[in-house]
């Protein structure tokens, strides 16, 4: 495996730059954009060049690299502490807002991620999920406001027209001009587009 930096010239990975720590973990340092390519053999693993953890695809090393950034994209709004990517941000806010939209249909509990459901469902009530292979689960639409869940995306825009008309996603929604509710007023009449 080899590691390049933006012109493609071999970039130094963490156990040779002098003092073991690279420039880039240094506060304040912007690193330059760095692509790591796989070896020539099959089979081999992506290696991150700060941990050394293996991947086994570019976009899974990618996602890992930012843990190694200083810089905080996201900042939750209830306690600051930041998060390179939104789903990381999303998950945390729900410790803070309570949002459990993951119900188990056999016992009481609630969970805030899905993957904690489905352990809870193997552990506790014997059941284990099976997907065939890429198969995608049916996508749950969450009220970040409420905890209120909808199975279509127009369910949800739905929801947050009668619930949440000041909601940050329904403006941000309406920017991305989604297909048009059924009775629903027209974008350029929601709450923050640009015409108003």
């Amino acid at each position: 495996m080899t590691i390049r930096n933006a012109t493609y010239g071999t970039a130094p990975c963490a156990a040779q730059v002098p003092g073991g720590v690279p420039q880039e973990m240094e506060p304040g340092f912007l690193r330059p954009k760095m692509k790591v390519t796989q070896g020539d053999s099959p089979g081999d693993q992506l290696s991150c060049p700060y941990c050394q953890k293996a991947f086994s695809f570019q976009r899974m090393l990618n996602r890992h690299m930012k843990c190694h950034s200083h810089v905080k994209r996201h900042l939750c709004q209830y306690c600051n502490k930041g998060f390179n990517d939104t789903f990381d941000l999303k998950r945390h806010v729900r410790t803070h807002t309570g949002v459990r939209p993951y119900k188990c249909d056999l016992c009481d509990k609630a969970f805030t991620q899905r993957c904690s459901l489905e352990s809870h469902l193997k552990k506790i009530h014997g059941v284990q999920q099976s997907y065939a292979y890429k198969e995608r689960r049916a996508k749950l639409y969450v009220c970040e406001d409420c905890g209120s869940t909808a199975d279509s995306q127009e369910g949800h825009l739905r929801h947050l027209q009668e619930h949440h008309p000041e909601s940050p996603m329904l403006r941000k929604a309406s920017r991305k001009a989604p297909p048009a509710l059924p009775g629903a007023a027209p974008s350029a009449l929601l709450p923050g587009h640009p015409c108003l």
